[in-house]
């Protein structure tokens, strides 16, 4: 049981992830539904660790090419070298936020934003930026010719996400698509933009509670891991191909619903 329990965890993590309808509200809503415990903040930021393995593998090819300057022309290390900048400067403000409430407010997510009411109301928000996101026109920005200040602003975008039910791929590229972005690229970037974020999400929640380990299972745990993994390269490779054919719509009424049956629920 416990094994299915964190098989189960890794799933919903993975697949909720980078679809933009928010891992933290999914964990949390649909654990209690099937009848297993919230996992909490602590674990749930844990088990992204499969997350950001996914990351790795499915951009690969790129992050070998940044390291290896014999793999690519000099026209393309600019583009690389650009393109880890941005990554950089979008992720200062969920770094500086994140270390606010880590030290100032720990229990602030897990007392306040973590409730179902919360996230219900943050669902109905958030659905409602994505639509006028996916309402936007003019997508002439990508990965090759934004500029850093775009990236600054889509970094401010993800550091709200800390609020459980915000979703961090989907305010991303929301925000990327308010700006322009081709939705193709909002979305690689917003998974890119993760890599550091996440990282050190599971970083600061791993050191936090490793006081806490003993009352978690070694290898159900690794078992989650694995689990995130697989299910977070679906959830990428089909986010990619959906959103750049279809946009946010099916997220927008997905999350519209989700947030009104929590509130119904209360």
């Amino acid at each position: 049981m416990e094994y299915l329990k964190f098989i189960f965890y890794g799933l919903i993590q993975g697949l909720t992830e980078f679809i933009p309808v928010s891992s933290t509200a999914h964990l949390k809503i649909i654990s209690l539904f099937f009848g297993f415990n919230d996992p909490g903040y602590s674990l749930s930021a844990i088990i992204q660790i499969g997350s950001i393995f996914a990351l790795f593998w499915y951009f690969r090819k790129n992050i070998l090419k940044f390291f290896d300057k014999s793999l690519i022309s000099s026209n393309n290390k600019f583009i690389l070298k650009k393109l880890f900048n941005s990554v950089l400067i979008g992720t200062i403000p969920i770094s500086v936020v994140g270390l606010i409430v880590k030290l100032l407010i720990p229990n602030l997510f897990e007392n306040l934003f973590r409730s179902n009411l919360s996230i219900g109301i943050v669902s109905l928000l958030i659905s409602a930026f994505m639509y006028f996101a996916d309402l936007s026109r003019n997508k002439f920005i990508n990965l090759i010719n934004h500029k850093y200040i775009n990236s600054l602003y889509i970094g401010f975008a993800q550091a709200i996400a800390i609020i459980p039910g915000v979703s961090r791929s989907g305010i991303t590229i929301s925000m990327a698509l308010m700006m322009g972005w081709e939705r193709k690229d909002a979305a690689k970037f917003s998974f890119l933009l993760g890599i550091p974020a996440i990282t050190l999400g599971a970083l600061v929640e791993f050191l936090s509670s490793f006081n806490k380990f003993s009352t978690f299972s070694i290898f159900p745990l690794i078992i989650g891991i694995i689990s995130t993994f697989f299910s977070s390269l679906f959830s990428i490779k089909l986010l990619l191909k959906y959103l750049s054919l279809k946009g946010l719509k099916l997220f927008v009424y997905y999350r519209l619903i989700f947030g009104i049956l929590i509130l119904l629920n209360l």
